[in-house]
């Protein structure tokens, strides 16, 4: 099976030298000349068109930033039977109803869409250790598996169109928020003059741990972000996006407003690029010391 992959980004990139490395066949296509060129330096053959990948492979996999790029590669210029009888999986956070509406139309052009978000970053995803969350058709979810296999140790089907999506919201709400309410702990516990080891060995017997908090310890202490998996700018657009599906579902926003306004004013000191775990930096600011 030859597999099209659509995005060379961070995670795109290496989702396509994980496949490669398992003996598939694997084309891709990045809208951006520079990732494009890492891409083939890494020893991956790229097309100049994204419809040129599609027609070249079985499986198209949809590494983009978000739905409207999607709709942007996948439509606006496009034939209209471009997609026909093509399989496409996207795979980046998206909204549930902008899943359905993707779906639509490519079924309006004979296509076949499932989605298929990922949760985990770049070592998981070297690994083939990426938890992998579908939507769609029970059919196609079987006929895709044995490449989601390839990226994942155990694949779930979630539900219908718009439920993976959902869930993987949902996850990356939890990202923000446990980043969030650490930093604010850490920060006070920093400002107390408490030791930082004495916190976490309290912390790691406690129903409050999470393993991300050591995961990210050195970075807060260091205050050094580079060399990000999941860049800040990342968790805000996901952060905004999740904001906006719960405003249309009634919950209450407030809390992930207040998270969406402190990664607003990280990505205003410059840290959009560095890791998401910059964050600290918005809600602890530093002082001397610290």
């Amino acid at each position: 099976m030859k597999i099209a992959v659509l995005g060379m980004g961070l995670l795109g990139l290496e989702i396509a030298l994980r496949l490669k490395r398992q003996g598939r066949r694997v084309i891709g296509w990045n809208r951006g000349s520079e990732r494009a060129g890492l891409a083939r330096q890494r020893g991956l053959e790229l097309v100049p068109r994204a419809a040129e990948a599609i027609a070249a492979a079985d499986l198209a996999l949809l590494l983009l930033s978000d739905a409207t790029a999607i709709l942007a590669t996948l439509f606006e210029g496009g034939d209209a039977d471009a997609l026909d009888g093509r399989i496409l999986v996207q795979m980046g956070t998206i909204a549930p109803r902008e899943s359905r509406t993707i779906a639509g139309r490519v079924a309006a052009q004979g296509g076949e869409y499932l989605e298929a978000p990922v949760l985990g970053s770049l070592p998981e995803a070297r690994e083939g250790r990426l938890i992998l969350m579908a939507g769609g058709d029970p059919d196609l979810f079987e006929r895709c598996l044995p490449v989601f296999e390839d990226l994942s140790q155990a694949p779930q089907r979630i539900g219908e169109i718009g439920q993976a999506a959902a869930m993987k919201l949902a996850m990356n709400q939890l990202i923000a928020g446990l980043t969030a309410t650490f930093s604010l702990s850490l920060g006070l516990v920093r400002r107390e003059g408490i030791e930082v080891e004495q916190f976490m060995r309290l912390l790691r017997t406690s129903a409050l741990y999470a393993k991300t908090f050591d995961k990210k310890l050195d970075k807060y202490l260091s205050h050094d972000y580079g060399a990000a998996n999941f860049p800040l700018k990342h968790l805000l657009k996901d952060v905004r996006l999740f904001r906006q599906v719960a405003e249309q579902t009634g919950l209450d926003t407030a809390l992930i407003q207040a998270i969406e306004a402190a990664c607003t004013r990280a990505e205003g000191q410059g840290l959009g690029d560095q890791d998401y775990s910059a964050l600290y930096e918005a809600l602890s600011p530093s002082a001397e010391g610290l």
